[in-house]
């Protein structure tokens, strides 16, 4: 599969970066969907990602570290995307209430097939699993200052980053259920994705003061 996934688009128009970095990013998406089509048919090295992208195997190592951090631009995607709609949560709505205006909207991307098959790799093999944790590792700060911005708090605050982690695993487990239940049903309809989302953030957010 060639270029980004269905949900970079919506992120991308958030800020509109240089003609560099867009051709960086696209190329990283690139080398992740032929990572992700390579480790599902077998096992693979850097090098045959590399030729299957038409690139030098020093180009792909200068973008990603191993061979299984290809996938993370796959992986980070989704998180982006979630972060950029809460960015636009009125200080007057709840969680909740936020995301299913939202969805009612029809703000919920297709997700691409190959994202699916990837989040289900994840849960059998360690070294992606690993890559898959890091993309939210590295989304907990984003949200920690979001909800701080929101709440006029400090995002190293530990409430704050506990209410952020609890948002940011609701968000992983109902990607997880969702890549799980609908395996056989890639074309599975926005509101099968919505109803695990929702079911996520309503046991994420019953404690929640937001």
């Amino acid at each position: 599969m060639r270029g980004s996934p269905l949900w970079s688009a919506a992120v991308q128009a958030e800020i509109r970066p240089s003609l560099a970095e867009r051709r960086k990013e696209a190329l990283r998406f690139e080398i992740a969907a032929e990572a992700v089509r390579l480790f599902a048919a077998h096992g693979v090295t850097g090098e045959q990602i590399a030729r299957a992208v038409g690139i030098s195997s020093r180009t792909l190592w200068r973008h990603f570290p191993t061979k299984e951090s290809c996938v993370l631009p796959l992986l980070s995607a989704g998180l982006d995307f979630a972060v950029a709609q809460l960015r636009h949560w009125p200080a007057d709505t709840g969680l909740l209430d936020f995301v299913t205006r939202s969805l009612r909207a029809g703000e919920l991307p297709a997700v691409a097939a190959v994202i699916l098959d990837l989040i289900r790799m994840t849960t059998t093999d360690p070294a992606l699993r690993a890559v898959w944790l890091q993309a939210h590792d590295e989304a907990l700060p984003v949200l920690a200052q979001l909800l701080a911005e929101r709440s006029g708090g400090s995002a190293d605050d530990l409430r704050t980053r506990v209410h952020a982690a609890t948002i940011n695993g609701a968000l992983r487990a109902a990607s997880e259920d969702f890549a799980r239940r609908y395996a056989e049903e890639p074309e599975a309809a926005g509101s099968e994705i919505a109803t695990c989302l929702l079911v996520a953030l309503r046991a994420a957010s019953e404690d929640l003061p937001y």
